[in-house]
């Protein structure tokens, strides 16, 4: 009689961490595929992100892992999965309420007024880097409740994210009490249902019909017609100088002229975005006339 050989599973000490030497080489290769440098000051958040997916995978060691992912194309899954762990960042809905606030009562209401004939009502928003999806549904809800006849309007929110993961959660439209933890009481009521088994809450048709979600990289042009608002918040902290310009000038590329961009607080873009107009500090306008 034979027996069948099992593999023994792999755990991985967890005090283990990457020599310095593997940290450039990962670090490289991250580089390389994504634009996101990782310091040296990184390296035990690496080694621990590593070991998870040492463990998911069974494979032995990081230099195993390292040759195992170099190999891989960039829409490998376990790339993605790879990607996930070491870019991974907590949102939730309405998050950075004085930007939600302008969009609301500034933003929707003067493109209502603008607006006189039927072929002008269309609004193009792109959330860029947008993780599961909270900015995307956060933007649905503000129109839905304060675009006048927002159903008479081609409204379509383009989210997009590396990570095909990520992505694939923002297409349930479904978000825990946490990242419901902003959301206006009212907003609740109208716009999700809270699911009767379990502690979590679906966007409801009204939201999703505006939404359309797709794995891109950042370090690629976007190839979509020309976007009227775009949100790039809380992702250019993961790139260095020379692809943080790359990803501006992309995005800057499919902004209308007269469009907006909104960034986070603490993107830091003000110097490559020199020839559009500041109109605070976390938003900027594309002249109708831009001279690259």
């Amino acid at each position: 009689m034979q027996f069948e050989t099992v593999k023994p599973i792999v755990v991985p000490n967890a005090l283990e961490q990457v020599t310095d030497e593997q940290l450039t080489k990962f670090g490289t290769l991250i580089y390389q595929r994504t634009g996101i440098r990782i310091s040296p000051q990184k390296k035990t958040l690496l080694s621990n992100r590593l070991r998870r997916r040492l463990r998911d995978t069974g494979i032995k060691d990081f230099g195993e892992y390292y040759e195992y992912l170099r190999r891989l194309p960039n829409n490998d899954p376990e790339w993605d999965a790879f990607l996930q762990e070491i870019t991974t960042h907590e949102t939730y809905l309405f998050r950075d309420e004085k930007q939600w606030e302008w969009f609301s009562r500034e933003y929707l209401p003067s493109l209502a007024a603008e607006a006189r004939t039927p072929q002008q009502r269309t609004l193009r928003i792109w959330s860029a880097a947008c993780s599961t999806g909270d900015e995307a549904v956060t933007a649905a809800c503000c129109i839905a409740a304060c675009l006048p006849n927002f159903n008479q309007w081609r409204i379509r929110i383009l989210g997009t994210d590396i990570g095909l993961g990520a992505i694939e959660q923002a297409r349930t439209a479904v978000f825990g009490e946490r990242a419901m933890r902003l959301v206006p009481e009212s907003y609740r009521t109208r716009f999700f249902q809270k699911a009767k088994d379990a502690n979590v809450w679906q966007a409801r048709p009204v939201i999703t019909a505006m939404l359309t979600f797709r794995q891109h990289n950042l370090l690629d042009r976007l190839r979509e017609p020309a976007q009227d608002l775009v949100f790039l918040k809380n992702v250019l902290i993961y790139f260095d100088a020379d692809s943080k310009r790359r990803v501006v000038s992309n995005v800057r590329e499919v902004i209308r002229p007269g469009g907006l961009l909104v960034c986070g607080a603490a993107e830091g873009v003000g110097e490559l975005l020199r020839d559009f107009i500041r109109v605070q500090p976390w938003l900027y306008r594309k002249p109708q006339t831009t001279a690259h």
